[in-house]
């Protein structure tokens, strides 16, 4: 396996600067855990193999070589480099980059801006670069964390390529670990289950793994080999990669839902312990867990949705920590319920028909005649009381006439609903039955 990052000068004449700066790639082949892009057939050794760059988006996690790609590619593309970051950024920035490379591509070169962060410019700034690739004066290379689909203009996206960026993988993580025991010239002092626990605490972050490897090697006495609680106390535990704002909540919340919606209650659990460790807002988490009663369970068993209220209930009373536990209650409730989405795609088939036929009214006999003029138009005339009839059903018909019958909800054989099914059944052959 090649290397995310490889020394670029000897250890001695480079010992003050981080671990993770002096291992950097000299070559988009040295690059690894992204081979999708620069390995012998990726998406970046094409492009460059044809002489022929566009403007590209890198979306992916922090740690996992977005920066450094950037700067090869314009050194094996031969383009000149700039790069700037949103977050320091403004206009009058962007003007002074862009008249430089107007400058620099009449002499003939061309240049590649590399934007880190490049979703923290606002909607204007983004515009801005749109002229500049049109026209050739630069090559966009923009790097975010975030959703481009959400993030960035359409007209930005339009223009440019989205290349992801994977968070690296256990053996990328321990090669880079090898690479640094080569250029330090020692082995890291930690047992098999530290060294193992450390590649888990780095989160699949490039950077963040020689970082803490370098916080052990600064802990660590003469002979000294650590284990994995040992380690935790020396290096303390990173935080989630986790931005309750954006794409790790969307992430995560997506991954609660659709595990509670496979009935995985022990992945359901684990999805739900991790925002909640994460610091999101539990009530934010029980707000999810009612929307998943109503729309995954709905009446195949109509406690779900009593229990998640109770359960966003019962946090707002208690608080935290001892809340915590009316959702994880509630969260394994839905989960082992029975599924049924019956409901939801019934009211999603008539909110389309409502939009399509909003216009019609409804039919005479089913509305009140409270003035002589409504009662002598027919309104309410032939209308059957249904409690006054056998079965306390009359059979007729509610919807305009226009439309005729139509049938959305259809629940299936499963839970409370197939109760519901029977009674749907019942009502079906009667009402044959009396218009026949």
């Amino acid at each position: 396996m090649s290397d995310l990052f490889s020394p670029i000068e000897p250890p001695e004449m480079a010992s003050a600067r981080p671990l993770a700066d002096r291992l950097r790639p000299r070559t988009l082949a040295e690059v690894t855990g992204q081979e999708h892009l620069t390995g012998a057939d990726g998406a970046l050794t094409r492009m460059i193999a044809s002489g022929s760059l566009g403007s590209m988006i890198f979306w992916g996690p922090p740690g996992t070589g977005k920066t450094t790609v950037a700067r090869l590619l314009s050194g094996e593309a031969g383009l000149a480099f700039e790069q700037i970051s949103a977050i320091f950024s403004g206009v009058a920035d962007l003007k002074k980059v862009f008249d430089s490379a107007r400058a620099r591509r009449m002499s003939g070169r061309q240049t590649l801006l590399f934007v880190d962060e490049i979703h923290r410019f606002n909607r204007a700034q983004q515009d801005s670069f749109l002229p500049v690739m049109e026209d050739g004066t630069v090559i966009l290379v923009g790097a975010t964390t975030e959703n481009p689909s959400f993030e960035l203009n359409a007209a930005l996206l339009s223009r440019a390529r989205v290349l992801t960026f994977k968070p690296l993988d256990e053996a990328s993580l321990e090669e880079l670990l090898k690479r640094a025991e080569k250029a330090e010239g020692k082995a890291l002092p930690l047992d098999e289950d530290a060294r193992a626990s450390l590649i888990r605490m780095a989160d699949g972050d490039g950077r963040a793994v020689l970082t803490l490897a370098e916080e052990v090697w600064r802990a660590a006495r003469k002979d000294e080999i650590f284990d994995a609680a040992a380690l935790q106390d020396i290096v303390q535990r990173r935080a989630p990669v986790y931005d309750k704002s954006q794409d790790g909540h969307y992430n995560l919340i997506s991954a609660l839902h659709k595990s509670v919606r496979g009935s995985d209650p022990d992945a359901a659990l684990y999805y739900l312990c991790r925002m909640l460790d994460a610091g999101e807002d539990p009530l934010y988490i029980g707000r999810r867990l009612v929307r998943m009663a109503v729309e995954d369970i709905g009446l195949a068993d109509p406690q779900a949705l009593v229990i998640c209220n109770a359960a966003k209930d019962a946090y707002d009373y208690l608080g935290s920590p001892e809340g915590e536990l009316a959702l994880a209650e509630a969260c394994v409730y839905i989960a082992t319920a029975p599924k049924s989405n019956a409901v939801y795609t019934a009211y999603k088939q008539a909110m389309r028909e409502a939009k399509e036929n909003g216009s019609l009214l409804p039919p005479k006999h089913i509305l009140n005649a409270p003035t002589k003029l409504m009662k002598g138009e027919g309104y309410g005339e032939g209308y059957r009381y249904d409690h006054d009839e056998p079965d306390a059903f009359s059979g007729q018909d509610y919807f305009p006439e226009k439309m005729g019958r139509k049938t959305f909800y259809d629940p299936p054989e499963r839970g409370f609903e197939r109760e519901i099914r029977k009674r749907l059944e019942w009502w079906a052959r009667l009402r044959r039955e009396r218009n026949s």
